[in-house]
């Protein structure tokens, strides 16, 4: 976790919120990610413990708390000094309909004053976050299941997938930064290093990239960066050859033009949230390059 101070109870205090009754909130620390990564999977979603561990690990968290036992998270990741992302924020379902949720939100949300804050959110909890500024920007659908070797995408002349190189790091830095509209190097640095990427480039020089790692039940791939729908696709149908046969995840803007392709490489559309934004506006997506997010939760 970032060494970054920040005191849940004291942001809550500050914004004027009285807690439930027998609820206390504390900062998220590693000590609680078992317990969150099993509150998580009472909701049906996917994620690993490694997954928890990945994430908490750039961001900060809040812990809602009730006998000793954690009933509710949410976390939000600072990048840079002008944005912020907000995500895993789950209540347990006996504490739904007292309010956890929102004291949660309103916790996380004092540390980020200033920020332009991008999230993605369910039909549950959009009228909370219209409520607290956030406008909808758009949306994205989750794709998934057992991938179909890709048919052969044909780039312009000049443009090649190659392999990551080793001094490719600081340019698919920029390119990242640019594409999803906010400074997330070193977050990258660590998916290079823990997952697997290729790299588009054009006359040598890298113009895009993809990366894939282990998340959920077999294999994410996020970000995607490409100058346009051509070399997103093609950077994508790379992993899906690649682990043709094996689950794999991605989560991409609707209106990327890439949901249709997808559902043809046997990765039918599974669910839908709706993005939005708080200080924005917020320039990111295929306009600039981005074509699939790292993860809901991170943007």
């Amino acid at each position: 976790m970032s060494d970054h101070i920040f005191d849940p109870q004291a942001a809550l205090a500050a914004v004027g919120r009285a807690l439930p009754d027998g609820v206390s909130l504390r900062r998220l620390t590693t000590n609680d990610l078992e317990a969150a990564q099993a509150l998580s999977r009472e909701f049906q979603w996917p994620h690993r413990l490694e997954d928890w561990q990945f994430a908490v690990a750039h961001g900060q968290g809040v812990a809602a708390v009730r006998d000793g036992e954690l009933v509710g998270t949410a976390v939000h990741w600072q990048w840079g000094k002008q944005h912020a992302t907000v995500g895993l924020v789950v209540v347990a379902p006996r504490m739904q309909g007292q309010r956890v949720g929102q004291h949660l939100m309103h916790a996380v949300m004092a540390g980020l004053d200033g920020r332009t804050v991008l999230l993605h959110a369910t039909p549950e909890g959009r009228g909370l976050y219209e409520r607290m500024g956030f406008a909808i920007t758009g949306e994205v659908r989750q794709h998934q299941g057992l991938a179909a070797p890709a048919q052969l995408v044909a780039l312009p002349q000049g443009m090649r997938l190659r392999p990551l190189g080793r001094n490719d790091a600081k340019t698919l830095a920029a390119l990242d930064a640019r594409s999803a509209g906010m400074p997330r190097e070193a977050m990258l640095r660590k998916l290079l290093a823990d997952g697997e990427a290729v790299v588009l480039a054009s006359g040598g020089e890298a113009v895009g990239f993809s990366v894939v790692r282990r998340f959920g039940r077999g294999h994410a791939i996020g970000p995607v960066v490409a100058p346009d729908l051509a070399g997103a696709q093609a950077l994508i149908g790379h992993w899906c050859s690649h682990y043709a046969g094996r689950f794999l995840r991605i989560d991409v803007d609707a209106a990327s033009g890439l949901p249709e392709w997808l559902e043809a490489q046997g990765l039918p559309r599974v669910d839908t949230v709706t993005t939005m934004v708080r200080g924005g506006p917020l320039e990111r997506g295929p306009a600039v390059g981005g074509w699939a997010l790292v993860s809901q939760a991170m943007g």
